[in-house]
């Protein structure tokens, strides 16, 4: 079954890394578009994409990667919140209260839609993609044990 489960994760680390690859670039573009009180159409149409990117990238981390690692790991499962406070035992996460809120402006991104809090979620997902990007890295330093 682990060899299995490594198979598994190896996909998800590949899903993990062309969702990061895509994040990256929405950031850097995003981040030079920077914060108005008004956006063009192709720069809303950007910072959305980003949005979304994020909200991805957040899910394929903490549904699939993390999870799988605690499989792994031989560590039971429970809520998010669970999985969030063991990875950041294993260093796969820089603050677990800092996933929390990455977690927390997920579920902003997907239930969102007057147009001012809009603006406020891109201000949060431009603050808070480095955290996220940070844990990639780290959860694919971690992994590396777990090559078949």
């Amino acid at each position: 079954m682990t060899g299995q489960l490594q198979l598994i994760l190896q996909k998800e680390l590949k899903l993990l890394a062309d969702a990061t690859e895509v994040l990256a670039y929405s950031y850097n573009k995003c981040s030079r578009i920077g914060i108005k009180s008004c956006y063009e159409p192709e720069e809303l149409e950007s910072f959305e994409s980003f949005t979304g990117r994020f909200a991805r990238l957040s899910d394929i981390l903490v549904q699939k990667v993390f999870r799988l690692i605690d499989e792994l790991d031989l560590d039971t499962q429970g809520t998010i919140r669970d999985r969030i406070n063991r990875a950041e035992k294993k260093e796969l996460i820089g603050s677990s209260d800092r996933f929390v809120e990455i977690r927390m402006v997920r579920n902003d991104i997907a239930h969102e839609y007057v147009p001012e809090a809009i603006q406020e979620i891109f201000v949060k997902v431009l603050e808070l993609t480095p955290a996220l990007l940070d844990a990639v890295e780290r959860v694919e330093r971690y992994c590396h044990k777990y090559k078949p």
